[in-house]
């Protein structure tokens, strides 16, 4: 897609606004993580910045497209909110140096397979991904709720002053959604952290010291949290999270498409995944994130009617240099556990929401065989969540796909998918019937 160039200015302004748009989803993941994690503030400051310069780069492989890799669309690439949970759980199992092996390989498994992913998509229907996606997000509210109450272990857990911080950053976040739509709706949640933390250090709850401490500028340290390691049950679960990017990425790829008036062939599909992997194997060999496509953006480039591709690479740019500042990263570490919680309520929520959408309004629900589907996949999902001791007597092997809740609720749908859904296709009503019974009549 040919881009023409916009005055300096303006695609500095428009580049930045994309950055805040995207900004609160970029540093909330790193932040969530890296509390459930433990990290130490200097930790911490790394893994914000690094995820700020990895988006940065991440978003440039998929603008600037070439025959190997690259959609070529203006599309900006974050931190996918569907890696937190299993990043969490394979952390606290295995540390974090599984987390970022099971990452590194999932992105090897996107490059290679990128060509004949749109072959494999159709064992990830909406009635699976939303199904996964409604599991992860469930399994994320108990972080938010911990945070609310001040972080798990806190001594003032929960004191009337975190609650009454964590609701207050929420309501602000509801009011804003309420009354403004377009940019303000879209950044209520960075707006709402912002305010929050000012409120925050009003009471005393802010320290800086990690700001002061923090430097101007520093290098990318591959492999900063030490030689990944390899754990089978953890690659499977971010081989499973990355497989729900791309299909989510795919989405917004053909949204994109009809945007900016361009069809979008396989070859382009294919192109685009593989820029994903790479910014995946990326996130990994930096000790950052898996990256996918933010639909948020999406919906700002229509309300500006700018969609260009000067003004994401230089928003992408933006994202770089950001990540190049450790003071800008530490000034993200400073916000307090309850304002984080009262925002990543809402933002969890949201990604239940998006699960649950997509059952709705993507899959027929006056199918006994979807339902049961869903229930048998979310309920094993969180079962295994909340009781993941229910295997521990069977074969090794055989925990590597039951020991996380949603590994076990991801196979659970694909294995159920195949059972009553491959082999039957919709006639044009939309009623799915079985090959055979088509072929009787």
């Amino acid at each position: 897609m040919s881009a023409p160039n916009q005055p300096p200015l303006r695609r500095f302004s428009l580049g930045l606004q994309h950055v805040l748009a995207m900004y609160a989803g970029a540093v909330i993941v790193p932040l969530i993580v890296g509390g459930a994690l433990k990290l130490t503030p200097q930790q911490l400051g790394y893994l914000v910045s690094i995820d700020l310069l990895t988006c940065g780069i991440a978003t440039l492989l998929q603008v600037w497209t070439n025959r190997f890799f690259g959609i070529g669309l203006p599309v900006i690439l974050g931190c996918t909110f569907t890696a937190v949970g299993p990043m969490i759980a394979i952390g606290s199992e295995y540390g974090v140096s599984a987390i970022y092996g099971a990452i590194i390989v999932a992105g090897i498994f996107v490059v290679l397979f990128a060509g004949l992913f749109g072959k494999l998509i159709r064992f990830f229907p909406p009635v699976v991904t939303g199904s996964v996606v409604t599991i992860i997000g469930v399994t994320l509210i108990p972080v938010s709720l911990n945070d609310m109450g001040g972080g798990q272990g806190s001594p003032d857990f929960g004191a009337p002053s975190n609650l009454m911080l964590a609701f207050g950053v929420l309501a602000l976040i509801i009011i804003m959604n309420r009354l403004f739509t377009g940019f303000w709706r879209a950044i209520s949640i960075l707006l709402g952290l912002i305010i929050g933390t000012i409120f925050a250090a009003f009471m005393g709850k802010v320290s800086f010291a990690s700001v002061g401490e923090a430097s101007w500028f520093h290098m990318v340290q591959p492999f900063y949290f030490g030689t990944p390691t390899f754990e089978a049950s953890a690659i499977i679960t971010m081989i499973l999270v990355a497989v729900v990017s791309l299909v989510e990425s795919t989405g917004v790829f053909f949204a994109l498409g009809k945007m900016v008036d361009r069809d979008i062939r396989s070859e382009d599909l294919a192109r685009g995944y593989r820029a994903e992997g790479l910014a995946i194997v990326l996130g990994g060999l930096f000790n950052a994130f898996p990256y996918t496509t933010y639909s948020q953006n999406v919906g700002l480039l229509q309300m500006s009617n700018v969609k260009t591709r000067d003004v994401i690479i230089t928003a992408g740019g933006i994202l770089v240099v950001l990540g190049l500042i450790p003071k800008v990263a530490a000034m993200t570490t400073i916000i307090p556990a309850p304002v984080l919680g009262g925002a990543s309520i809402a933002m969890f929520g949201m990604v239940v929401s998006s699960g649950i959408r997509m059952l709705g309004s993507q899959v027929d629900l006056n199918r006994h065989e979807n339902l049961l589907i869903i229930a048998c996949s979310v309920g094993m999902g969180l079962g295994v969540t909340v009781v993941p001791q229910l295997f521990d007597k069977l074969p090794q092997m055989v925990q590597i796909l039951t020991d996380n809740g949603i590994v076990a609720g991801s196979i659970t749908a694909i294995v159920l998918n195949l059972v009553f859904n491959v082999g039957r296709k919709q006639n044009a009503a939309g009623v799915h019937e079985s090959a055979a019974v088509k072929k009787a009549g």
